[in-house]
């Protein structure tokens, strides 16, 4: 029995983990948290959608590049408490490797996209650098 414990909403996210000839590509933040920060592009799961149908659609909707849910491989959960200064957030972060970078074009809320090399890329909002750390070191 657990004792002292008060109700929490769990938000459900996915994240997308897209590599290209030893780059990957990150959206630059529009809004808060972590505005004007790279992240992976991602966001909410919607009503009626499994994670893996978000990931496809938040990776089109932030870089313009569409990749299809079959190319899309599960990399895991990440349930941390505080990952999110919004709350509790729990993301399912999927990957895919395209032959070589497409050309990026920001929408929805990313100021920018663009390709990073694996061995230059910018601090990472949330906790991106562990979620991409578990994909590239397998």
């Amino acid at each position: 029995m657990t004792t002292g414990t008060t109700d929490e909403s769990i938000r459900y996210t996915a994240d997308v983990v897209l590599l290209a000839a030893g780059q990957v590509l990150l959206i630059l933040r529009g809004w808060d948290p972590y505005e004007g920060c790279w992240a992976l592009p991602g966001g909410h799961v919607d009503r009626g959608e499994t994670s893996l149908e978000a990931a496809a659609r938040e990776l089109t909707e932030e870089t313009g590049i569409g990749v299809g849910v079959a190319d899309l491989r599960q990399v895991g959960a990440y349930d941390a408490p505080g990952r999110d200064p919004r709350g509790r957030y729990v993301t399912v972060a999927y990957t895919a490797t395209l032959a070589s970078p497409v050309p990026p074009a920001a929408g929805d809320d990313a100021t920018a996209a663009r390709w990073w090399p694996l061995d230059a890329l910018p601090a990472l909002a949330f906790d991106h650098a562990e979620i991409l750390a578990g994909v590239t070191s397998s």
